[in-house]
C-alpha cells in the first residue's frame, strides 16, 4: 500500500500527516489526530454522523479519502467550540434538548452550523431541506430544527455560529 504525505489545516491548525492511500478523512481525523468528535455511523454517507465542514460547507469525512482532502481546511465538531464556548448551534441544540442518545449531535452541530452560516434567515421549510441527510432516532427532528432556527436568531444578534 502506498503512502502520501499530505497536510490538511484542521481547526485552525496545520497538520502534516502521512497516509494510506486507501484511507479515510474520518479515520484519520478520528485515529491520528484523536478527534472523535465526527462519528463512524453508516460508512455510506447515509446518516451524516461523519460531517465535518470544509470551508463552510458540510461534507461527510466517510467518503472521502485522506489523499484527496491534501491541502483542506477542516473544521470538526471540537473546532466549533472556541475557548470553551460552545457556537450558537451547539448551545441552542442543548437549549431546545436537541440532543438525547448524543450520537448524532456532532453530525447535526456540523450540518446545522454550515446552514447557518450559509442563511441566516432561513426559514422552517429552508431548514429542514438543508438538515435532511442527517439522521436521528431520538428527537423526532423538532427540537432540532427549533435549535437551528434559534440559532439563526442568535446569529443575527451577533453570536459566533
Amino acid at each position: 500500500m502506498s503512502m502520501h504525505e499530505i497536510t490538511l489545516i484542521v481547526n485552525g491548525k496545520p497538520q502534516k500527516l502521512t497516509v494510506k492511500s486507501n484511507e479515510l478523512l474520518l479515520n484519520v481525523l478520528r485515529d491520528k489526530l484523536f478527534l472523535t468528535g465526527a462519528k463512524y455511523g453508516c460508512g455510506i454517507a447515509e446518516c451524516s454522523a461523519c460531517t465535518v465542514l470544509k470551508g463552510d460547507r458540510s461534507i461527510m469525512s466517510c467518503l472521502v479519502p485522506a489523499v484527496a482532502a491534501d491541502g483542506w481546511e477542516i473544521t470538526t465538531p471540537e473546532g466549533l467550540v472556541v475557548d470553551g464556548e460552545l457556537n450558537a448551534v451547539q448551545e441552542e441544540l442543548v437549549n431546545k434538548g436537541a440532543i438525547q442518545c448524543g450520537f448524532c449531535t456532532p453530525g447535526m452541530a456540523m450540518t446545522g452550523t454550515a446552514c447557518v452560516r450559509e442563511n441566516p434567515d432561513a426559514d422552517e421549510a429552508f431548514v429542514r431541506d438543508y438538515m435532511r441527510g442527517n439522521y436521528c432516532r431520538c428527537t423526532g427532528y423538532q427540537a432540532i430544527v427549533e435549535a437551528i432556527l434559534a440559532a439563526c436568531e442568535d446569529a443575527k444578534n451577533g453570536k459566533r455560529v
